[in-house]
């Protein structure tokens, strides 16, 4: 037994490499590139679609990524319990919960 090896994990590229290909180079590299909006505007954006959706796995990155470009840890609170009346009190409370994640791993909590 000491013999056997635990295979090495199935990443995402290795699993759907298109899918990882169209998410870097049209959404990443063309859509959050365009001049119409601010990458601030955008995140903002996100955020608001994922909490209202209840897209709780793809939450903590964007939350970074809205800290990334700019968003302050205040305006997402406001964002999230601006979204709590009109997504729901349970995805804002799990959404705030992801930020308090985020922020404790990030160290940017106040």
């Amino acid at each position: 037994m000491d013999d056997e090896q635990t295979p090495a994990p199935i990443t995402l590229c290795d699993l759907a490499p298109k899918l990882v290909s169209l998410t870097d180079d049209v959404l990443f590299g063309d859509v959050w590139e365009r001049p119409g909006l601010s990458k601030r505007d955008r995140s903002l954006i996100t955020v608001a679609a994922l909490v209202s959706l209840y897209r709780t796995e793809q939450l903590p990155f964007h939350l970074r990524r809205a800290l990334e470009n700019g968003v302050t840890q205040d305006e997402l609170v406001e964002e999230i319990t601006h979204l709590a009346f009109y997504a729901g009190w349970p995805s804002a409370i799990t959404a705030a919960t992801a930020l308090q994640r985020v922020l404790g791993d990030t160290g940017r909590s106040q």
